[in-house]
C-alpha cells in the first residue's frame, strides 16, 4: 500500500528545500509523499484507462471509471464490464452508468467527459458485429447511440477521430476490441480502413486517412512484405485544428516500428514529426508543439522526452534528461510549467512512481510508490496513467490495492504546483 502522510508532513518536507534527488532518497519516509486514498473497492476491480482523457467532471466532483469481475486474462467477446463514476462528495459512492462489450485493459472503453458539456459522457460498445459509442447525460440519463466508436474528442465537443479497433486488436493486442474480426486481415495496408472522423451530433463517419495512404507517405523504414500497417493513439490538438496518430507496422521477428504523424482534421496536410521508427507516449504542449518519448535525437541514442515542433522531423530540445522518466505517460499542468508523469514497474518490488516535474528548475516530486505484483504483466498490466482533475488539485491513477486488485487511487497535490 502507498503511504498516506498528512498534508502538513508533506509540505514540511518540501519547505526544507529538498531537491528531486533528495525527495527520491526519502522514499521510505511517509513524509516524502502527498496524501492518497483509494476511492473504489470490491466486489469487483476498477480502473479508468489512458492518461489523455477527461476523467473528472467539470466541477471535479465525479470521477469516471470501469468495473470488471476478473483480472489476469485477455477480454473475450462475451466479457461485459460496467462503466460508472465515483462521487467524491458522497463517501466515494460508485454510480453505475451503463455496460459495454468493447474494452481493453490499457484504455478501457474510451469513457470520458465530452469537452464543453457539464453532464455528458461517451464510451464505446459493441452491438452485434459492429462497434458503436453511447453518449449519456448523467443527470437526465438520456442516452443516444452513434453508429461508430470514438478514440479522441475534439476540444469543441462536436467531433472525434477514431481508428479500426478490429485491426488494432490483431496488430497490437491489448489496445483493440474483441468480437469483430478484421475484414482486411490478409491485406498489409488496406485502402478501406484507417482513421475516421466522427460527427458527435449526427453520427456521420468518414474515412479520412487510410492505412494504404500512411504506408505510401514518406520513407517507411524496414517495411517488409509481411509488415501489417495500423494506426491508433490519436489525440486532437488544443485548438482542434489537427490530430496526432502513431503509424505502426509490424516486424517479421515480432514487435513494430513507429512514426509520429500529425494531420489536419480532414486527414490532409500530413507531417511526419518523428520519422525514424522510434516514437511512444506523447502529449500536445500547445497547438504547435508536442512532447513525445523518442530515441535517436540530439545525441541521445536511448529513450528520452523530447519537445517537437509540429513539422517534419521537428525536434527542438530534450526535456528533463535523467530526471523526468523517459517511459511514462505525460500531461502538462499549470500553464505548461509542470509535467505530470509516471514510471513502469522498477526494482524487486516492481514499484511504479507517478511524479511531477518542474521544467524551469529541473525539479521532480514523486507522488508515491505503487507496487505491481508480477501477475500483472503484458496485456493486463496496470499502468498508472495519471490523470489530473480540471482544477489540478487531484491526480487519479490506476494501481493494484493489495488483495483487492486494481482500483482507482486519488492523490492530493494541493500546494505542489508552485
Amino acid at each position: 500500500m502507498p503511504f498516506s502522510p498528512t498534508r502538513r508532513q508533506f509540505l514540511s518536507t518540501l519547505s526544507m528545500g529538498a531537491s528531486a534527488a533528495a525527495l527520491r532518497a526519502q522514499s521510505s519516509n511517509p513524509g516524502a509523499f502527498p496524501p492518497v486514498r483509494v476511492i473504489t473497492k470490491g466486489p469487483g476491480f476498477h480502473w479508468f484507462g489512458y492518461y489523455d482523457k477527461l476523467q473528472f467532471s467539470p466541477d471535479n466532483r465525479f470521477v469516471l471509471g470501469n468495473k470488471v469481475g476478473f483480472e489476469h486474462r485477455s477480454p473475450v467477446a462475451e466479457d461485459e464490464i460496467e462503466v460508472g463514476m465515483v462521487d467524491l462528495q458522497d463517501g466515494d459512492r460508485w454510480i453505475p452508468l451503463g455496460k459495454t462489450r468493447a474494452w481493453n485493459w490499457q484504455q478501457g472503453c474510451m469513457l470520458q467527459w465530452i469537452p464543453g458539456s457539464a453532464s455528458e459522457v461517451i464510451w464505446n460498445d459493441r452491438e452485434g458485429d459492429r462497434f458503436v459509442s453511447h453518449i449519456l447525460d448523467v443527470n437526465t440519463r438520456e442516452r443516444r447511440t452513434l453508429p461508430s466508436p470514438v478514440y479522441a474528442l475534439s476540444p469543441n465537443g462536436k467531433e472525434a477521430v477514431s481508428c479500426d479497433f478490429s485491426r488494432v486488436a490483431d496488430c497490437r493486442p491489448g489496445y483493440g476490441y474483441a468480437g469483430v474480426a478484421d475484414p482486411f486481415f490478409d491485406i498489409m495496408a488496406p485502402e478501406q480502413s484507417g482513421i475516421t472522423r466522427v460527427n458527435l451530433q449526427t453520427g456521420e463517419t468518414t474515412l479520412i486517412l487510410s492505412h494504404r495512404q500512411l504506408a505510401d507517405t514518406g520513407e517507411v523504414i524496414e517495411n517488409h512484405p509481411t509488415s501489417k500497417h495500423h494506426a491508433y493513439h490519436l489525440l486532437c490538438s488544443p485548438d482542434g485544428s489537427r490530430f496526432i496518430l502513431l503509424h505502426r507496422w509490424t516486424q517479421p521477428k515480432g514487435g513494430h516500428l513507429t512514426r509520429l504523424i500529425t494531420a489536419a482534421m480532414d486527414g490532409g496536410d500530413l507531417r511526419i514529426v518523428i520519422p525514424n521508427g522510434y516514437a511512444s507516449h506523447f502529449i500536445w504542449r500547445d497547438a504547435t508543439h508536442i512532447l513525445s518519448q523518442a530515441k535517436g535525437w540530439l545525441g541521445n541514442e536511448n529513450w528520452g522526452d523530447f519537445l517537437f515542433e509540429d513539422r517534419d522531423s521537428g525536434v527542438v530540445e530534450e526535456i528533463g534528461r535523467g530526471v523526468l522518466d523517459s517511459g511514462g505517460h505525460l500531461t502538462y499542468l499549470k500553464s505548461n510549467a509542470w509535467i505530470l508523469n509516471d514510471t513502469y514497474p522498477k526494482g524487486i518490488r516492481r514499484l511504479q512512481t507517478p511524479h511531477l516535474y518542474h521544467i524551469a528548475t529541473n525539479r521532480r516530486i514523486d507522488l508515491g510508490h505503487f507496487p505491481q505484483p508480477p501477475d500483472y504483466k503484458g496485456e493486463w498490466r496496470v499502468d498508472c496513467h495519471p490523470r489530473a482533475s480540471r482544477d489540478e488539485r487531484w491526480v487519479c491513477i490506476d494501481a493494484p490495492d493489495g488483495a483487492k486488485g486494481r482500483q482507482l487511487h486519488l492523490i492530493d497535490i494541493d500546494g505542489l504546483l508552485t
